[in-house]
């Protein structure tokens, strides 16, 4: 029992007995409590401590820490360590407690959500974190569920239920499910079986580990860190290796005056403690306080995020808000942005917005929002627009011709709307308010029969064998004989149906480059005509759809309808054979024009997207979607367009073909037997080609890659995956369709792991949080499909378009100052701490330091740490209205040129320089030197003074040469830092501070003496001009002979308008020699049966089928096909997503 609980072994089945807790107690399944918190009362700090000092430089300064309380070797006190470590440590600790409370929160309020469990035979109150598994719960509309159910039963017929995953998934449009037969009849209630608690549920399952995320520059920075202890080491070599020599040397001379008897300390020894001295004094090479600086400028940068008011959604009064503090400057380097489709790029509303009736086309905008109910009064007219409410959702449609053709009684039009109004699988219902609400299966579907209601051709209601519709205020019953569904093969529905006249119609609407084929040779100046205009409609990014109709001949359906019944009744290829009978009456059709709907896409998406790419982001669009209506989305939204060279589908079955196919398409990539059909490439030959690393930068043009999710499981298995990340990333944009969470997940490992590319997702519901926090920068849109993404987020947004700011503007900002920050910091560090090297050498090796020991303790704390927070905080190169009018100045950041090692050891370089100006200039000046009065100045305590002031104003002055934005605070912080150096050096060298603490402050009344002298001051000036000059000459030249983007944008800001241009949406161009279908139809199969069978309608008042043709369908066939054919449906409902029941 030990060993087997460290692992919990992969369950085959699960034994649940129903309302017996203490049966399936005995398999110990885990409770229904969640938890995405990483810490506890009891366990913060022990992880928290061991997550810091993973942290090479938390360690180092720890291991200093020990060496300065060892006295023999410490010239220095212990508290100039300790004080800023423990800071920094607390600082963290705090900051990490923090998130992780709004964690345990977030948590609790899940955990207590209500619900009614069965215990005892009574139904009683219970906390969704105290249900077991085979508890029975009572559910009721619009309720939270929060663990994988199986349905009992349920108050609608058949146990039927209609769930809505928007928090799973993003989806708003309903699912259907139903009860066991077995169990469908145990009460009107709807109630379940907890079949997974906690963390066995599929969204918990599927959520992924919460990992520990580093920036590139932390990363860089352990690798620093630890090169400078390395170069540390090696000066303390030095220096120990010079006190031995020096010892030996000259050292006894001095053993009579220091008291040391004859043999008491070798040279060796001495050397061996001077190596420790000279470590514990040349630590502030990377001081404690760098830490404690960037945790505050990151801290600074957070709350400028979360402050933007460019980034505030008004209409939900949401901030931005960034959830993390340690990873902004990377949202200055990102190379691949992975997103979801639904909630995420588009808002899941349907408009209707044009359509082409007899040759001509109708623009407009009918709203159709499948979150909301669809609602119309039964008094007023469909056609009286003006008059309905605004509850109603109803807008004008712009285009009056419709309307007018409409009255006028044009029979092509009413027949048009008429289909609208006909074929479709949304179902009617009526409140109590007399008010009609649609239930629609698809979004589609819901906008199309809005429209036609919006029109006069209102759907009213079904029966298994009739559909009700109210035609410009007249109620018509239509009998109906027969409803072909929906599939992805077929890719078009019909209905068939006798109108009141007797006449039978079959009506079709569906993909128009399968309608096309089926349609009456009589079409074909009418199809030419449609087909231009469907052209327009995709360039658009439109979702189409082909409209058209046949007159049947009540002899031919009626032997259509036996062999129908005789295929429905078959018990081998039964499937073949109604495949068959549908594409028989499905042809010689009468083409009446088409529709185009809308998938809204949030709000300033595709400026979004053109700049993100301008900016050399690569996005890739990772949905569960079907393919065709992820390819519509990816060209509404301009990440796929029409001008690419070639939109590459992947679709094989297995990984052989797949492989076959991502190599042929490598091939095409590079102009080798391209073969075009409808925008996408054939995969014809076989032949397999090897791409080099290099072969990205050979590939010219844009290309798309579009793959579902059944081959990429294939194309992620090992010996697959390169030829595919070889082909996706030469691909300008990547398409990924009907994908799991979990293959979201290991696309963006699969990036991370083999391009060395920052990465960012971003996505609304659970089934993006596995994607989230797989990548560097995991973002959460806060919609209105819950919160689980942006609770597994580092970043929060309301809307997409704010991702453009987010990373053009802070993420850039917050890149560029770091790295201006890090630069400067090792720069003045060096500067500082080199100068005791050089000083060992005529101190004889003593471990003696230069400066004044509170010089040393506060340089870093109080000198100069206000002027490098402001420069890290509030600096930019240009303006944020410039940064995202260019986004080509993002590419510095991607290609990590700010701060790498080759810039490191120009830091290093300048550095060394400055301490060499900052010794050797004085030390000459000083030698055999007297004063103005006579007296001799040369002194140690004077030498001291005399650096230290030159340090101070030299590094003051390259900050100041370093700050491209100048604010009150920068001005306030430098000079002021200048002001305190000299007020604090004249009140430690003042008498009265002397008389307090003699030992402490031995430089009592150097400071007057040193700084009275105008030849010091000389020193002081000749210092800063031979530290700055250089410079200054090379950033002059480097500026005017090589300038940079941001250089010359900076040139040129003063006398730019600060109006932005005015973006106007790309042209849509197309290639002549194909059209690009914009059909995408987010339908499944199985409605059809579902609605003739009558088990989704209520038998309240069931209507007389005497003299009624209808089909006679398997009782059980609907349920069995839907269960077979539909391969995304779920059986039970996903951890604490929304079923509105």
């Amino acid at each position: 029992m030990m060993f087997s609980s460290k692992k919990k072994l992969p369950e085959v089945e699960r034994v649940v007995k129903a309302n017996d807790r203490d049966y399936n107690e005995k398999f110990q399944y885990a409770d229904n409590r969640i938890h995405t918190s990483k810490y506890n009362v009891l366990t913060f700090l022990p992880i928290n401590l061991f997550e810091q000092f993973q942290r090479v430089a938390n360690a180092y300064f720890l291991f200093l820490l020990i060496l300065q309380l060892i006295p023999e070797i410490s010239s220095l006190t212990w508290f100039t360590t300790i004080v800023p470590l423990v800071l920094v440590i607390s600082m963290t600790a705090v900051k990490d407690a923090t998130d992780d409370y709004f964690r345990h929160r977030s948590d609790n309020q899940v955990n207590n959500r209500q619900s009614e469990v069965l215990i005892n035979s009574k139904l009683q109150n219970e906390k969704w974190m105290n249900v077991k598994v085979g508890d029975i719960i009572k559910l009721e509309n619009n309720q939270f569920v929060a663990a994988d159910l199986l349905l009992l039963s349920s108050s609608e017929p058949h146990g039927l239920c209609y769930v809505e995953t928007a928090e799973l998934d993003g989806e708003t449009n309903l699912k259907v499910r139903q009860a066991l037969p077995v169990t469908s009849e145990l009460g009107a209630d709807i109630s379940s079986l907890a079949k997974f608690d906690g963390p066995d549920t599929k969204l918990m399952q599927n959520s992924g580990k919460t990992k520990f995320k580093r920036t590139s520059i932390d990363r860089l920075m352990n690798t620093l860190v630890l090169w400078i202890f390395g170069f540390l080491v090696c000066l303390g070599i030095i220096l120990a290796i010079g006190n031995s020599i020096w010892e030996s040397k000259v050292g006894d001379q001095f053993r009579t005056f220091l008291f040391w008897r004859e043999g008491e300390k070798s040279s060796l020894f001495s050397g061996f403690l001077t190596f420790w001295s000279y470590v514990i004094i040349l630590n502030t090479l990377v001081p404690i306080s760098l830490y404690v600086s960037v945790e505050v400028i990151r801290l600074g940068h957070s709350y400028f995020i979360n402050w933007d008011r460019k980034m505030y959604y008004a209409a939900k009064a949401m901030p931005a808000e960034a959830r993390t503090t340690t990873l902004n400057e990377e949202l200055g380097q990102i190379e691949y942005i992975f997103s979801d489709k639904t909630g995420t790029l588009t808002q899941n509303i349907m408009t209707f917005k044009k359509c082409s009736i007899n040759g001509r086309v109708y623009a407009g905008e009918v709203l159709d929002d499948p979150g909301q109910k669809k609602e119309i009064t039964k008094k007023k007219e469909a056609t009286d627009v003006p008059g309905k409410s605004q509850s109603e959702r109803v807008l004008h449609f712009s285009d009056h011709s419709l309307m007018e053709a409409i009255e006028l009684g044009d029979p092509k039009v009413h027949e048009f709307l008429r289909l609208l109004a006909l074929c479709h699988t949304v179902m009617s219902e009526e409140d109590g308010a007399g008010q009609l609400v649609y239930q629609v299966q698809s979004p589609d579907e819901g906008a199309l029969v809005t429209a036609a209601r919006n029109f006069g051709f209102v759907f009213k209601s079904r029966t298994p064998e009739t559909i009700t519709v109210e035609e410009l205020g007249i109620p018509v019953t239509y009998q109906l004989l027969a409803f072909l569904d929906f599939n992805n093969i077929r890719k078009r529905m019909s209905v068939i149906v006798r109108n009141p006249e007797g006449q039978i119609k079959l009506y079709s609407k569906g993909a128009d480059t399968i309608l096309f084929e089926k349609l009456h040779p009589s079409n074909k100046d009418l199809l030419s005509l449609t087909s231009d205009h469907l052209s327009e409609f995709a360039g658009e990014g439109l979702r189409t759809l082909a409209i058209a109709y046949r007159v049947l001949d009540d002899k031919y359906f009626k032997v259509w309808q036996e062999m129908l019944e005789d295929a429905n009744a078959a018990t081998t290829e039964r499937d073949e054979r109604i495949s068959g009978l549908y594409e028989e009456i499905e042809r010689d059709l009468m083409l009446l024009g088409a529709t185009a709907v809308e998938d809204k896409l949030q709000e300033g998406v595709i400026e979004t997207v053109t700049s993100l790419s301008l900016a050399n982001i690569k996005i890739w669009i990772l949905t569960g979607d079907k393919q065709e209506t992820a390819i519509n989305i990816g060209y509404a939204c301009n990440v796929l367009t029409d001008a690419m060279e070639a939109v590459f589908v992947i679709t094989g079955n297995t990984a052989l073909e797949v492989r076959q196919e991502l190599r042929k398409a490598k091939e095409n990539l590079f102009g080798q037997n391209t073969s075009f059909s409808n925008g996408h490439v054939l995969n014809e030959s076989k032949q397999q080609l090897e791409l080099d690393s290099g072969a990205e930068e050979a590939v010219t043009g844009e290309y798309a890659l579009v793959i579902n999710g059944h081959s990429l499981a294939h194309a992620l298995e090992s010996d697959v995956e390169n030829d595919l990340l070889e082909l996706a990333c030469m691909c300008k944009a990547v398409v990924c369709c009907r994908v799991t969470p979990l293959q979201k997940a290991q696309v963006v490992e699969l990036v991370k792991k083999h391009r060395n590319a920052v990465t960012l997702a971003i996505g609304d519901g659970a089934n993006d949080v596995s994607m989230i926090k797989s990548a560097h920068i995991g973002i959460g849109i806060s919609g209105q499909e819950g919160l689980q993404a942006v609770l597994a987020s580092d970043y929060a947004l309301a809307q997409f378009r704010y991702l453009q700011r987010l990373l053009l503007v802070h993420g850039r900002w917050s890149y560029y100052r770091m790295c201006k920050f890090l630069c400067y910091f090792f720069y003045k560090n060096f500067a500082f701490t080199l100068v005791h090297f050089w000083f060992a050498f005529f101190c004889g090796f003593s471990a003696q330091t230069v400066y004044d020991q509170w010089f040393i303790t506060l340089f870093n704390i109080v000198y100069t740490s206000l002027p490098v927070l402001a420069m890290g905080i509030f600096d930019q190169d240009v303006s944020d209205q410039n940064s995202m009018d260019y986004p080509q100045l993002y590419e510095p950041g991607q290609l990590n040129l700010l701060f790498n090692k080759r810039i490191f050891f120009i830091c290093v370089a300048h550095g060394i320089y400055t301490s060499l100006a900052l010794f050797f200039i004085p030390y000459g000046s000083f030698y055999n030197v007297a004063g103005e009065d006579g007296q001799h100045i040369a002194d140690y305590q004077s030498f001291a003074v005399t650096m230290a002031t030159s340090l101070v104003i030299v590094v003051s002055v390259q900050i100041a040469l370093d700050t491209s934005y100048w604010t009150v605070i920068n001005h306030v912080f430098i000079w002021g830092s200048v002001a305190t150096y000299f007020s604090i050096l004249l009140a430690m060298h003042s008498n009265g501070v002397f008389r307090i603490f003699p030992h402490q402050f031995p430089f009592v009344g150097n400071a007057w003496h040193s700084l009275s002298q105008k030849f010091v001051w000389l020193v002081v000036l000749l210092i800063t001009v031979a530290s700055v000059m250089p410079v200054v000459a090379f950033r002059f030249l480097k500026m005017y002979l090589y300038p940079s983007l941001s250089d010359q944008i900076r040139r040129w800001q003063k006398a730019q308008r600060k109006e932005r241009p005015i973006r106007s949406r790309r042209p849509q161009t197309r290639r002549s020699s194909s059209r690009r279908s914009g059909y995408a139809f987010a339908h499944q199969e199985g409605y059809g049966e579902l609605i003739t069978s009558g088990k989704n309608m209520r038998a309240k008042n069931p209507a007389p089928t005497a003299g009624l043709e209808k089909m006679l369908y398997n009782n059980t066939s609907w349920i069995e096909n839907l269960c077979k054919k539909t391969t995304d449906m779920v059986s039970g409902f996903s951890h604490d997503k929304t079923a509105k029941l």
